[in-house]
């Protein structure tokens, strides 16, 4: 059987190919690797050394921004630390914040890119937990407070899962972002 070694890539359409390159080049630091001469079309990747793009930005969405369409991108950081600097860096843009979570597995930052996707950016703890493990951080703690705090809940409830009430609440409310609406939570 063959086997899939991970996700090479993702494309999106997007409402205006500047804004969304502004926001993955400029905020998130992706490297643009390539563009097509004549379209509205750029290649982006975090790794451009190893692989040519991973995101795909194309002008052209026809889907409307308060639809429900992509479930989440996701980008994973080398240390918890990068992930507290792009919620200061996001939030400090403006950036409508989703969530600050715990999965036992992984610390995340949810927030919503210039068409309304939901986006994370992550670091994996190492520690094993049920999924859909879901536990609300407050990203003022120090690392070493948001790991405390991680590895309690994870001692506790990794083995059942954890849902957080408040945001498994919000959760099922959730609604694309309206396009323009930057405002950070």
């Amino acid at each position: 059987m063959p086997k899939i070694e991970r996700l090479g890539h993702i494309g999106l359409y997007v409402l205006d190919l500047n804004r969304s390159l502004a926001f993955y080049r400029d905020l998130l630091g992706l490297h643009v690797t390539d563009t097509v001469a004549g379209r509205k079309i750029a290649f982006l990747s975090a790794r451009p050394d190893e692989e040519h793009h991973e995101l795909v930005l194309c002008e052209g969405r026809t889907v409307a921004p308060n639809e429900f369409l992509i479930q989440q991108i996701s980008f994973r950081c080398n240390s918890l630390e990068d992930v507290l600097a792009y919620h200061r860096k996001l939030t400090a843009h403006d950036v409508r914040i989703q969530y600050t979570v715990s999965h036992g597995n992984a610390v995340g930052a949810y927030f919503y890119d210039p068409d309304g996707n939901i986006c994370e950016v992550y670091w994996p703890t190492g520690l094993h937990a049920r999924q859909g493990f879901l536990q609300g951080l407050d990203f003022s703690q120090t690392p070493e407070q948001l790991m405390a705090l991680v590895r309690e809940y994870v001692d506790r409830y990794g083995k059942t899962g954890y849902r957080d009430p408040a945001l498994a609440m919000l959760q099922h409310e959730i609604k694309p972002a309206a396009v323009g609406s930057s405002t950070a939570s």
